[in-house]
């Protein structure tokens, strides 16, 4: 039988006419069987700093007063080999669909498979959680399970065996992608004036030994990050 695996994703500036200039998608992913051990470990860290291990940790709650509770929660990540993160950054400056014949929507969901397409193996099982936004997160859900499945021949479901939303403030794997993803598109987009934020993203870079703001070698494993910059005329 072939391994399971949960990846838990998020996004940051994904809307096309949102005047930021870089998008990033991140996912947190490991064993199934690891995911209660994992979520577990988050709360008693929220315990720990006398928070409600209810509570949702999120990248615009970072303040000097939680800043020991966030750093914390970032070196869990780091100290765990079960867990690994992966993440694309994406230039939106010089985006032009209609070019390449496509909507921002379709591109998107091809961003989306360039993300997680590192991550997907044809030899396991993969279950596929986004934190639910709007009202739109079902068509969502089907298009991104769609795409993945197209793309990897995977017609009959067996390595992406499903694709669904969850409530982030529930799932403490998808908080700790939040974090992640704030550090990167922070620093990529320039706007980490907040001190504790800024320390976050250093620790961060210490603990990942790299920049965040350049791609990571391809076969890096616990924090691999893509950066995806287009040409003037680029929708591919």
């Amino acid at each position: 039988m072939s391994e399971t695996f949960n990846i838990y994703c998020d996004e940051s500036c994904h809307l096309e006419n949102d005047r930021q200039p870089v998008m990033v998608l991140g996912a947190i992913w490991c064993p199934l069987d690891y995911s209660p051990q994992g979520a577990k470990r988050i709360r008693e860290i929220k315990a720990k700093h006398g928070l409600n291990p209810k509570s949702e940790l999120k990248w615009t709650k970072i303040s000097p007063g939680n800043l020991r509770l966030y750093l914390d929660v970032l070196d869990f990540f780091f100290d765990t080999d079960h867990l690994s993160f992966r993440t694309l950054v994406a230039d939106k400056t010089n985006l032009s669909h209609a070019s390449f014949g496509q909507t921002h929507d379709e591109w998107y969901y091809k961003m989306y498979f360039d993300m997680l397409k590192w991550i997907l193996q044809p030899d396991a099982c993969f279950r596929v959680y986004l934190d639910i936004k709007d009202t739109q997160s079902a068509a969502k859900v089907r298009t991104l399970h769609d795409v993945l499945a197209n793309n990897l021949y995977d017609f009959s479901r067996d390595i992406v065996e499903r694709v669904q939303t969850v409530r982030s403030q529930e799932v403490e794997l998808l908080q700790l992608a939040d974090i992640l993803i704030g550090a990167v598109s922070s620093i990529n987009r320039g706007v980490a004036k907040s001190a504790a934020k800024q320390t976050l993203i250093e620790r961060t870079q210490e603990r990942s030994r790299y920049s965040l703001t350049r791609s990571t070698l391809l076969q890096e494993k616990k924090f691999n990050l893509f950066h995806w910059r287009g040409t003037s005329r680029t929708g591919q």
